[in-house]
């Protein structure tokens, strides 16, 4: 006979009010987006006979959306994104794979002084100036590769990687040894193998770094063709005319007021981050918690 438990009253009150608690915060952070997304399909006419808030619109429109991109500039940003997420996050979870496998082995020589050289970075950094000075001397100035060469590596991401292989059982490597594998056949048959929850999980890490960084694009790019969606809305919001950033004449938005069209290029900056999450997202728990088993 199954064995029901039944929660006391107390209990279920704090149940309840966990439930209530976590429902608010939880529509504090959607609403926003949802807002957001509301507005750049609303007639502006209809958002301001509401008092600019708008829950439920009546009439839709597409006319922002299809502003920005007839502009050509908001395309090619999102083009530019897409290319340093995709190629900075590849690179960056090679340059992390290759340089945490062989920390994570205790028998390799100097691993603990190349380890407190690294922690090292965490604490204190070079500074803004000489990594603008590093990033001109090495001919990096106005080309995408400042984008994702400079942050090749982040610090944490490495001792988390470094920690899951640490949790991997020594005795599946000691057994392709045996077979003869080479340590670098082990780390590709073997070990990236067993560790996709780590890798989906730090390349969603590194893939919303890329995609939402901003101020590498302002610091080390002048060709506008090279902006980063990220840099294009950051210039929309704080510049007086957003027809002057689509680099279109103002009769063509005349009838688009420029919330519209920032609310719309808001959402082309986040929809595609929050398309990817859900098929990450059972990766991403495992991999954090087999991460932080050991420090």
């Amino acid at each position: 006979m199954p064995y029901i438990f039944k929660k006391s009253i107390p209990d279920r009150i704090v149940d309840a009010l966990i439930i209530v608690i976590l429902s608010v915060f939880g529509l504090a952070t959607l609403f926003p987006l949802y807002y957001v997304a509301v507005v750049s399909i609303t007639p502006y006419t209809e958002v301001l006979r509401n008092g600019g808030f708008l829950l439920l619109p009546k009439t839709f429109t597409w006319d922002a959306y299809k502003a920005i991109f007839n502009s050509g500039v908001v395309p090619r940003a999102l083009n530019v994104t897409i290319f340093v997420t995709l190629a900075g996050t590849a690179l960056n979870l090679m340059v992390t794979t290759l340089l945490a496998y062989p920390l994570s082995k205790k028998y390799l020589p100097g691993r603990n002084a190349v380890l407190m050289g690294i922690v090292f970075t965490m604490l204190f950094s070079g500074g803004l100036i000489p990594t603008f000075l590093t990033v001109k001397a090495t001919g990096l100035m106005n080309t995408l590769w400042a984008l994702i060469i400079p942050g090749m590596v982040s610090t944490f991401n490495l001792l988390v990687m470094k920690t899951y292989f640490e949790s991997l059982p020594s005795e599946i490597e000691e057994a392709s040894k045996v077979d003869g594998c080479s340590d670098v056949g082990t780390l590709l048959r073997i070990v990236l193998p067993l560790s996709m929850p780590i890798m989906a999980t730090l390349g969603l890490f590194y893939g919303v770094n890329h995609w939402n960084a901003y101020f590498g694009g302002i610091m080390y790019l002048n060709d506008r063709d090279l902006y980063p969606l990220q840099v294009v809305l950051r210039n929309m919001i704080i510049t007086p005319s957003v027809s002057q950033e689509l680099s279109v004449p103002q009769s063509q938005l005349s009838a688009l007021p420029p919330e519209s069209i920032k609310m719309a290029t808001v959402v082309v900056a986040i929809a595609p981050i929050i398309a990817v999450y859900p098929f990450l997202q059972k990766y991403f728990i495992k991999g954090m918690l087999l991460g932080a088993v050991k420090g």
